[in-house]
């Protein structure tokens, strides 16, 4: 047996609408629903997002430091203006660590959205 592939996550709101507006606004990306109608989906580069309601979900994220989205960005200045466009709170503003660009977004139910932009030097190390 292979190693399982990570293909999908379920984003859970109690508002999926306003949580799959955002995200498609401040990533560019279209939302498509899912065959059987029950989820918004977001295509990053192969790895779905599904965004559903569930009735055991609150209005904000209470732990959002237990899963962050990470995404991997070419101009991360360019995104963090997409972001703050399409109404993400700061919790660690666009900072520069020699070279690699890191930022923490909030989304609209709390979550944590980080974008990273790693310098050539930090690439070719983790080759």
């Amino acid at each position: 047996m292979g190693t399982p592939k990570l293909d999908s996550m379920l984003l859970a709101s109690s508002e999926p609408a306003r949580l799959r507006d955002f995200y498609a606004k401040a990533f560019g990306v279209t939302a498509e629903t899912s065959p059987d109608g029950g989820y918004q989906v977001l295509n990053f580069g192969g790895f779905y997002v599904l965004i559903d309601s569930r009735d055991d979900v609150g209005e904000k994220n209470l732990e959002p430091g237990r899963m962050i989205l990470n995404f991997d960005v070419e101009d991360a200045q360019a995104v963090a203006d997409q972001l703050t466009a399409a109404g993400a709170q700061w919790l660690a503003e666009l900072e520069d660590r020699e070279g690699s660009f890191f930022g923490t977004a909030i989304d609209p139910d709390g979550n944590y959205v980080q974008i990273i932009q790693l310098s050539e030097a930090d690439r070719a190390a983790m080759s």
